[in-house]
């Protein structure tokens, strides 16, 4: 059996996270899986690794949200990334996201091979109502090494990024929509 020199030597943080978790009283958590990985993978804190809004009720597209998202490569060209949009409310009340359901979830799309970085998105429209809502989009990475998950990391959209294509108008990026 190999065991990576990467996991040893995260075997003692991993663990020091964990004691100082319960030390401090939090609930116990199984930390395991993709999950686990993308907790301690360099993707999950790459500048290239990003989500944002790029179309607000946009002229050209009333009622949308668009969401675009940036992937970096994980250095493993025969790697394929694939991406998955989400949209989710703002509950006024709670002030919770919640997300709103299969019209609203792309499903993970393929974007290509891990090669390099790229950058994906998706459109969502609505129907008007008659007070406004607030919505933003969460965004899951994953990459897959034969067919398996090997990374996976999720990201709520942010403003300041810049969209390859489909931005409305041309260099917009928010953390949030206003939809009528």
């Amino acid at each position: 059996m190999m065991v990576s020199l990467r996991r040893i030597a995260l075997a003692p943080l991993v663990a020091g996270v964990l004691v100082a978790a319960l030390a401090a009283g939090a609930a116990p958590v199984a930390v395991t899986g993709a999950f686990a990985r993308s907790l301690f993978t360099p993707l999950a804190k790459s500048p290239e690794l990003w989500a944002t809004v790029d179309v607000c009720n946009a002229p050209h597209h009333p009622n949308t949200i668009g969401i675009r998202g940036s992937m970096p490569s994980d250095g493993h060209p025969r790697d394929a990334m694939y991406i998955r949009f989400l949209v989710q409310s703002l509950d006024a009340t709670t002030k919770q996201w919640a997300d709103l359901g299969k019209s609203a979830d792309s499903g993970f799309v393929p974007i290509g091979s891990a090669a390099s970085t790229r950058q994906a998105g998706r459109t969502f429209e609505f129907k008007p109502t008659p007070s406004a809502y607030t919505l933003r989009g969460q965004v899951e990475f994953q990459w897959r090494r034969n067919g398996r998950a090997v990374h996976l990391v999720s990201v709520p959209t942010t403003a300041g990024h810049k969209s390859l294509a489909g931005a409305e108008p041309k260099g917009f990026s928010a953390a949030a929509c206003v939809l009528p």
